[in-house]
């Protein structure tokens, strides 16, 4: 079996090529904090917490096969109602855009297993779900959106979540807000793709899927593959007795194996790829720079 991507040093080794500077500095924790549930899940109000994000027909191409689109992007956390599902898409974050089609939001968003769990007597569905941004800056997760988080979790009756990060900037936000949902007594798993993110960063649970990102939640057009890895995330929720507790997911890619050598590596990059990846990420950059500005004031 092929080894999980290490997602920090590809990354790292994919902006240096582009030029750009210092390396970033992921988060790490040594300790990592734990909520035991207090009674069976089945009698527990779960929730799902996502960073995909709201769709806007004024942003652009956001649907299946789009390129990244950081006009997208979304920079406050916000709680939506959960039944019907809403269209929440994922064009904003550094998805596997070769390899993933981001078709099927079932294998991003688990709200539709979450609801037939729910039915099956598994758990009680919150009746709203949650957007946490994906933010490069620590800083303000953990003292802006991770209070704001827990406060909209305890309001809304939240008494576990599901994590479901993306990219790996999302991996990292969703681990720091779910050690700040944990600390707040509310235990919590993370269906994720970036094992060595999620891990340094410290979390109670986390179930690891050796998929392309933007696919935790379950492979796409498979409903029976996204209720068994929900399935096992709740078990987890569940069943862990202490903190760092990672269980690897049944998930299994049908698709190429070469997904893992694909995946921003600087190695397989032309001197024009790099010039052209260069001049998109900048526009990215200043997109999204425009957006932050315009919601800040």
């Amino acid at each position: 079996m092929s080894a999980p991507i290490d997602y920090i040093a590809r990354t790292r080794a994919y902006y240096a090529a582009l030029g750009y500077g210092a390396p970033y500095d992921w988060a790490r924790n040594d300790d990592a904090p734990f909520a035991p549930l207090q009674r069976p899940l089945s009698d527990m109000v779960v929730a799902v917490v996502t960073t995909a994000a709201p769709f806007d027909p004024a942003k652009g191409d956001q649907g299946p096969r789009a390129p990244y689109n950081a006009a997208a992007k979304f920079y406050a956390v916000t709680d939506l109602p959960a039944d019907p599902v809403p269209d929440l898409r994922i064009s904003h974050v550094a998805i596997d855009r070769a390899h993933t089609t981001a078709e099927d939001p079932g294998t991003w968003l688990p709200l539709a297993a979450l609801a037939r769990a729910a039915a099956a007597g598994r758990v009680r569905a919150a009746d709203r779900v949650f957007l946490f941004p994906t933010n490069r800056s620590q800083r303000h997760t953990t003292q802006v959106d991770c209070p704001d988080l827990v406060a909209r979790l305890k309001v809304h009756g939240v008494e576990a979540a599901v994590f479901v990060p993306n990219c790996p900037v999302c991996h990292q936000s969703c681990a720091l807000a779910a050690r700040a949902v944990e600390s707040a007594g509310i235990p919590t798993v993370i269906m994720g793709a970036a094992r060595d993110i999620v891990e340094r960063a410290g979390v109670a649970r986390f179930l690891f899927s050796d998929v392309p990102l933007g696919n935790a939640a379950g492979l796409p057009g498979d409903v029976a593959s996204q209720d068994r890895t929900l399935a096992e995330a709740l078990s987890l929720l569940a069943e862990a007795t202490a903190p760092r507790s990672t269980c690897a997911s049944s998930l299994v890619w049908p698709g190429p194996p070469d997904w893992r050598e694909d995946y921003s590596n600087a190695a397989k990059l032309t001197p024009d790829d790099i010039a052209r990846l260069r001049i998109e990420f900048d526009r990215g950059k200043a997109q999204a720079s425009a957006l932050r500005r315009e919601i800040e004031t």
